[in-house]
């Protein structure tokens, strides 16, 4: 059955709509994959925090002008999926290489992240990423620990010096005079 003309502009632009909001896409190749395996892809794809959609190129390429998606989604060719999400890139591209990795049947093609086109060996070096909350906590990790180490340093003289003092009481070294 022929979709109207009118179904396609408003699929294009509520796909557009959301491609503004997007920060990463990855573009992948389905061709083979059966309804079952293409429903356990989407649920993957969600339960990533993300979006999935077939699209036609022609349409794809349109709604992608002027969003942050815009270099992955030109030129094209051949059957295409697209996995877009605005938040964490590293768990998207985590979902669909584990999914890739199972499913041989699914490719990565390329992607898109923060403006920049990146290859399918770069979505598999992104997949490899700790993730954001991780990275977060290595950061403050590092950054707390200088001033810990200041504070163990300093409360150390303290420490000592009442250590000295209990030693000289217990041995009777103070006398009085």
């Amino acid at each position: 059955m022929a979709v109207s003309r009118a179904k396609k502009v408003a699929v294009g632009e509520k796909l557009g709509a959301e491609l503004k909001d997007s920060s990463s896409v990855i573009v992948g190749t389905f061709s083979k994959l059966t309804v079952s395996q293409d429903f356990e892809l989407r649920k993957t794809v969600r339960s990533a925090g993300a979006k999935y959609q077939v699209v036609k190129n022609s349409i794809a390429e349109r709604v992608s002008k002027g969003t942050p998606v815009e270099a992955a989604l030109q030129n094209l060719s051949g059957v295409n999926s697209i996995a877009y999400t605005s938040g964490d890139p590293v768990a998207l591209a985590k979902a669909l290489a584990k999914y890739a990795k199972d499913n041989p049947e699914f490719k990565v093609k390329h992607g898109g992240l923060e403006g920049r086109l990146i290859t399918s060996k770069e979505v598999e070096v992104l997949s490899s990423m700790p993730p954001k909350e991780e990275i977060f906590a290595k950061l403050l990790f590092l950054i707390n620990a200088p001033a810990q180490r200041l504070v163990t340093v300093m409360s150390a003289v303290g420490r000592d010096l009442a250590i000295v003092v209990d030693q000289g009481v217990k041995e009777n070294k103070f006398k009085e005079a």
